[in-house]
């Protein structure tokens, strides 16, 4: 018998009985899963977490349309000109003595403006006027010999050979005198070119050569140049229109219709105070473009204007409309388009696409897209996603007068916006 049979032997062959599980092992097995099931069924009330109420919709201002009669415009932007411009030169040369200009300044038409050394000019014309002398000398001798002659005609004391030539020299007297009395008169033109005046009235510019310089004379651009004037009164304003400009000013020509008129305002402006009337197109269109280059004359009495500023200009387009307004911040860009946040019957921001017109005292003209009923959402479209609901804020969109001027801090109920009402 081995080892290990003996040990088993000994475990069959004891005589010590099992014990009976005791009563309180029997009542700790049925409690335990009745603690397990009450421990979880609290976790499960106690541990749950409330859900989370929802935000409250957007508060956004809506208000309709201003509806308002208005006269469409084409904009453009263009440049003012002199329309007059003249480069000062001196006709004769010679020495600067003298400088009658204040740089900048308003001259009139033959205000001085330089002098030259009238000396040389004054000896030529002294010279001139010598040879005006002699050749009325010769011209009275000449006369009075062939007087004489035609006095011995009638005895034969003179060949008609000689009457002739005497005849001859007297007609070259008169053109010697001729030639001798216009070089007096270009030898004082000469002497006038001295002193150099300003051929229009406008703003000269500032001064190109300072007195003891000398000058060079001529005609053209071999003359030294001396200052510039511009004529400013009136004063042009050119600017590049659209093909349409083109055909209706050439049919209000061709119906006999005043020139159309041009409002222009300045770029610090916010109203068009300067006023004037096409009078010139191009005599073609460019084709890369397709606009042609006119021109306005507009009155400029204090001079304000200047060449080579930048104005905004306007074109009535035709006619009076009921235009549809709103403010132009309610205007958004998607991309291409642009649009307007509005809201549906349903309570939800929807955006809309537009199709705008110009801006008037910061009113956009919608053309399209939009009814007089349309709610539109006219401060902080940003505030109201697409789809989804918006609480609304009844705000009112007002037109101001012209003369008055807008709040300085723009209201939300008001759109921040004014209009020139008409």
């Amino acid at each position: 018998m081995t080892k290990f049979e003996k040990i088993e032997r000994a475990d069959v062959d004891s005589p010590e009985p099992r014990r009976a599980p005791s009563r309180w092992r029997k009542g700790a097995l049925i409690a335990l899963p009745a603690a397990l099931l009450v421990w979880g069924g609290y976790e499960l009330t106690h541990d749950a977490r409330p859900a989370q109420a929802a935000p409250p919709p957007p508060t956004v201002t809506v208000a309709t349309p201003l509806v308002r009669p208005i006269e469409e415009w084409d904009e453009y932007v263009g440049r003012f000109a002199a329309s007059k411009t003249v480069d000062v030169r001196p006709r004769v040369s010679g020495e600067i003595t003298g400088v009658h200009f204040t740089d900048g300044a308003i001259v009139h038409k033959g205000d001085l403006l330089f002098s030259i050394d009238r000396r040389p000019f004054q000896a030529r014309l002294a010279e001139a006027q010598a040879r005006v002398a002699s050749a009325k000398s010769d011209l009275a001798l000449a006369k009075a010999d062939l007087a004489r002659a035609l006095k011995l005609v009638d005895v034969d004391a003179v060949s008609q050979s000689q009457i002739d030539q005497l005849r001859a020299k007297q007609q070259a007297s008169e053109a010697a005198l001729a030639a001798a009395q216009a070089d007096v008169r270009a030898r004082s033109l000469d002497l006038s070119f001295t002193q150099v005046r300003a051929p229009i009235t406008g703003r000269v510019s500032d001064r190109k050569v300072d007195a003891g310089n000398l000058v060079g004379g001529g005609e053209g651009a071999q003359a030294t140049l001396l200052t510039t004037i511009n004529a400013l009164d009136p004063i042009y304003f050119s600017f590049d229109a659209s093909e349409a400009l083109f055909l209706k000013t050439k049919r209000a020509a061709e119906s006999g219709d005043k020139p159309a008129t041009v409002d222009i305002k300045l770029q610090d402006e916010n109203q068009y105070r300067w006023h004037g009337r096409l009078d010139f197109t191009d005599n073609g269109l460019n084709p890369d473009s397709g606009t042609i280059r006119i021109r306005a004359v507009v009155s400029n009495p204090k001079l304000f204007l200047t060449p080579g500023m930048f104005g905004d200009a306007r074109l009535s387009s035709g006619g009076r409309v009921q235009a549809l307004l709103v403010p132009d911040a309610a205007v958004t860009t998607d991309q291409a388009r642009k649009l307007v946040m509005t809201v549906g019957k349903d309570g939800k921001a929807q955006p809309v696409p537009v199709e705008l017109g110009p801006v008037i005292n910061g009113l956009r003209v919608i053309r399209s897209g939009l009814t007089p009923e349309t709610k539109v959402v006219i401060s902080d479209p940003e505030l109201a996603p697409p789809g989804a609901p918006v609480k609304m804020k009844p705000g009112k969109i007002v037109a101001v007068k012209e003369g008055q001027s807008p709040p300085a801090v723009a209201d939300p109920t008001t759109g921040g916006a004014s209009f020139a009402a008409n």
